[in-house]
C-alpha cells in the first residue's frame, strides 16, 4: 500500500490506537510486525498513519492483542475499511489540511458537542456573517483565501443532511450574540438565522447568559465528537496557528467536565431561542 505524506488526523488516529493497543497488550514492534509479515519501521510508519491498515490486518493483531472490546474493534475495521472520498478533499491543496481534518471529523461523528465564546458555531453561520469572521483574521487573508474558506464553511453544513442528521448541541455565550460581525444587518440576519436553526430536530442551541460569570476554558472554541464508540471521541480545540486535535482519555475526560458545566449552566432551549431574538430586537 502507497505511502502518505500528509495522513490525515483520522488516519493516524487509527494508527495511534492500534498502537495504544499494542502497549497495553506488552507487545513489540517486532512481534507485531512479525504478525502481520513486514519489518518494523513499516509498522513504525503504519502507527504513525503514513501506511495504512486493512481491514483484515486490524483484525489480525486485535486478536493477537487480546483485544476483547468487539464495538472497539469493529469500529477501528470500520475506519481502516472505508474508501469513501469525502467532500471535503476537493479543497486539499487550496486550504490548510486542518480545516478538511475538521470536515471529515463532523462526517463520521455520532454526535456532535461545540462551545463558543466569540462567534456563532460555524456549522451555524450564514454566508455573510462567516465572511465576516474570516475577514478579521491576522495576518490578513487575501480575498481569495477568504472566500475559499467561506464556501468550505457552508458546504461542511451538508452534514446536516446526510441519511442520519447529525445530533448537534450547540453551547454560546451570551457574548458571541453581541458580536457584530460584518455590521448590524448581518449580525441581525444572523441570529435570526441561529434562532430559525435551534428549531430543526437534531440541532439543539443553548445559551449562557453573563448573569452566569466565569466558566471553565473560557475564551477557548471547542468542538467535541463523539466517536462510534467512546474510545474513539475527539475534541478539536482552536489555536492562533490552526486547529488541534485530541483523543486522550485525560483531555476528553477534561472537556466531557466542561461540556458537562455548561449544560447545567445554559438556558433552556426555548429560553435560549427567546434570548437570541431579544438580542435581535436590541439591534
Amino acid at each position: 500500500m502507497a505511502t502518505r505524506s500528509t495522513p490525515t488526523e483520522r488516519q493516524k488516529r487509527l494508527g495511534a490506537e492500534l498502537r495504544k493497543m499494542r502497549l497495553a497488550a506488552g507487545a513489540t514492534t517486532e512481534y507485531a510486525a512479525g504478525l502481520l509479515g513486514i519489518d518494523r519501521t513499516r509498522l513504525s510508519n503504519m502507527e504513525s498513519g503514513i501506511r495504512p491498515f486493512s481491514a483484515d490486518r486490524v483484525r489480525t493483531l486485535a486478536c493477537n492483542y487480546a483485544c476483547a472490546d468487539a464495538r472497539y474493534v469493529e469500529a477501528l475495521v470500520a475506519m481502516a475499511d472505508s474508501k469513501e472520498r469525502g467532500w471535503w478533499e476537493r479543497h486539499r491543496g487550496t486550504l490548510p489540511a486542518g480545516l478538511l481534518d475538521i470536515a471529515e471529523l463532523e462526517w463520521h461523528a455520532t454526535r456532535v458537542r461545540t462551545a463558543q465564546v466569540m462567534h456563532v458555531p460555524g456549522l451555524l453561520q450564514t454566508e455573510e456573517y462567516a465572511r465576516a469572521v474570516f475577514a478579521a483574521v491576522l495576518p490578513a487573508l487575501s480575498r481569495l483565501e477568504v472566500e475559499l474558506r467561506v464556501a468550505h464553511r457552508m458546504e461542511r453544513q451538508q452534514v446536516f443532511d446526510r441519511p442520519e442528521s447529525l445530533p448537534y448541541v450547540a453551547y454560546v455565550h451570551e457574548a458571541a450574540l453581541r458580536m457584530p460581525y460584518g455590521g448590524v444587518e448581518v449580525t441581525r440576519q444572523q441570529l435570526e438565522h441561529l434562532a430559525e436553526r435551534s428549531e430543526h430536530d437534531t440541532i439543539d442551541v443553548r445559551v449562557i447568559p453573563t448573569s452566569v460569570g466565569g466558566f471553565p476554558g473560557a475564551g477557548h472554541a471547542l468542538l467535541y465528537a463523539d466517536g462510534a464508540v467512546p474510545q474513539l471521541d475527539t475534541v478539536q480545540l482552536d489555536s492562533a496557528h490552526g486547529p488541534e486535535f485530541t483523543g486522550a482519555e485525560a483531555q476528553l475526560t477534561k472537556y466531557r467536565a466542561h461540556l458537562d458545566w455548561m449544560d447545567d449552566s445554559a438556558l433552556p432551549t426555548a429560553a435560549s431561542r427567546d434570548l437570541i431574538r431579544s438580542v435581535v430586537r436590541e439591534l
